[in-house]
């Protein structure tokens, strides 16, 4: 039993493993068929999507045939494109260079253009200057013409006035300033401003000293009233009120001989030929005398608390605030006269030499550029030049920038006094007259302001430096009128009459317009 339990048992194991190995292979044959499945289903996918892509591709090749034809039907076209642009560029080619000689063409004929232009505008400028130097050339004849006129007026003027004949003298001379006004020539040429001054009657006098009037001056610097002394030792103080000249005596001691003048906050300094100085203060008068100085001629201010009083040979100090000399010295030579220069005191000699005070024992000497007695000057800090009246008449002018001297000659005889006001130069002297010259001219001529029968000691402006006032060997002091245009006012307010046709032809005329003067 066991043998059969045995041979059953290795039956049923190898059943069993007969059974296991045909499980085995069938797994194995099943995951082969399985595998050859997987294979053709993938070549199958692969033979339809060869299928696909060579479908593609047959749809490529006829997209890039069709594409082909467009290319060459394209470059056809552009072929025809380049074939007509050619064409054009050819065109434009022969148009530019048609373009570039028409420019050509237009360059030359701009530039004759601009050269006819250039010669018309140069011919244009020529003429116009042309016309302009005619015009000059006119203006020029005519300013002479007309200035030429008013110079004649003005003589005719004054020759009118000396017969009496002053009606057609104011009008003359109001013409002959119109006419020199209107051509800008110069009013203060000697016949024209003799006639203003003539016919506006400028100049008034009044007999008012015995003696000498050596001096003049105004009382105060803002005040109309005038401080004058003569050498019959005579003070008196003067007033304008309307027309007339009211005086009034300080002092009249003929045993005095008085020179100069000083005015200082209405302190009245006179100095003496007699040795004397006078100080009137608010009506007290003191005469001191100076012993140590011979025949005093000049007082001038030395500084803020002294005066300088000068003698022909020697020099006193006086002291404002003592009122008394504390100083006397001698000079070495012989004083001729005393004005000055730099703010301090200068003298001159008779031996050609000028000395600067800079103290009062300290003196700056030089030699005076001409030669000649010096005995008056003058100087001018704005136009800096130098005046030096001399004892034969003349006068020198010295441009202290240039270092040039000009000679004015007029006068006859001694310079008394000189002053300047701006460029004009004021002169008087012994032969009787007062002059004016006017320094900024290229040609300086002399053009008498006043002439008397006497000779001018001394004189002065007012602050206006309207009127000049003058002192004069006989006494008389005299009142001028400086101002061109209150001249020509005053000539206008007393104008009668016109002139008449006759007269205008005459003395004007007949291609000068008529014009009526009268207002």
């Amino acid at each position: 039993m066991n043998r059969r339990y045995l041979i059953a048992g290795g039956l049923g194991a190898l059943l069993i493993a007969s059974t296991a190995v045909g499980l085995v292979g069938w797994q194995a044959e099943h995951r082969r068929v399985k595998a050859l499945e997987s294979l053709v289903g993938e070549l199958q996918r692969k033979e339809k999507r060869s299928a696909v892509d060579r479908s593609i591709s047959a749809q490529m090749e006829e997209i890039a045939f069709e594409q082909m034809i467009i290319s060459d039907e394209q470059r056809e076209k552009a072929l025809q494109q380049t074939r007509v642009a050619n064409e054009m560029r050819e065109r434009s080619e022969i148009e530019r260079q048609n373009a570039l000689m028409a420019e050509r063409n237009a360059v030359a004929s701009e530039k004759k253009a601009l050269e006819a232009s250039a010669l018309a505008e140069s011919q244009r400028q020529i003429a116009e200057h042309q016309r302009i130097q005619a015009e000059l050339a006119k203006s020029i004849a005519d300013t002479l013409s007309y200035v030429a006129l008013a110079r004649s007026l003005g003589s005719l003027s004054s020759i009118q006035a000396q017969v009496g004949n002053t009606e057609l003298a104011d009008l003359l001379a109001y013409s002959s300033y119109l006419f020199v006004n209107r051509y800008h020539g110069d009013v203060y040429y000697p016949a024209i401003f003799q006639s203003l001054m003539t016919s506006s009657q400028s100049m008034r006098s009044w007999p008012k000293h015995n003696g000498s009037l050596m001096a003049l001056a105004y009382l105060s610097k803002n005040d109309s009233r005038m401080v004058t002394a003569s050498t019959y030792g005579e003070i008196m103080v003067h007033e304008k009120v309307g027309d007339n000249l009211q005086s009034l005596t300080l002092l009249s001691d003929n045993t005095l001989d008085f020179r100069d003048l000083y005015l200082e906050d209405e302190v009245v300094y006179a100095i003496s030929r007699s040795g004397h100085l006078v100080i009137i203060d608010k009506g007290e008068i003191k005469i001191l005398p100076l012993p140590d100085l011979d025949f005093p001629m000049k007082i001038t201010d030395m500084d803020s608390d002294n005066l300088l009083l000068v003698g022909d040979h020697g020099m006193a100090l006086y002291e404002k605030q003592r009122k008394m000399v504390v100083n006397t010295r001698e000079l070495p030579f012989k004083v001729t006269t005393v004005s000055r220069y730099d703010y301090r005191p200068l003298l001159f000699d008779d031996q050609g030499r000028q000395h600067l005070v800079k103290g009062f024992y300290e003196l700056e000497t030089a030699d005076v550029p001409f030669k000649g007695r010096v005995t008056a000057f003058a100087s001018s800090k704005n136009t800096r030049q130098r005046a030096y009246g001399m004892s034969d008449g003349t006068i020198y002018l010295y441009n202290e920038r240039t270092g040039k001297i000009t000679k004015l000659e007029g006068h006859l005889s001694r310079i008394s006094r000189l002053k300047f006001n701006g460029p004009s130069l004021y002169s008087a002297s012994y032969d009787n007259s007062v002059r004016l010259w006017n320094t900024s001219s290229e040609k300086i001529d002399p053009m008498t302001l006043i002439s008397t029968n006497s000779w001018m000691m001394d004189f002065t402006f007012d602050n206006s430096k309207q009127f000049a006032w003058m002192g004069d060997y006989n006494g008389n002091l005299s009142e001028v009128l400086l101002s061109v245009p209150e001249m020509v006012e005053r000539i206008s307010r007393k104008l009668k009459r016109d002139f008449t046709r006759e007269e205008w032809n005459y003395y004007i005329g007949s291609n000068v317009p008529y014009e009526s003067f009268k207002k």
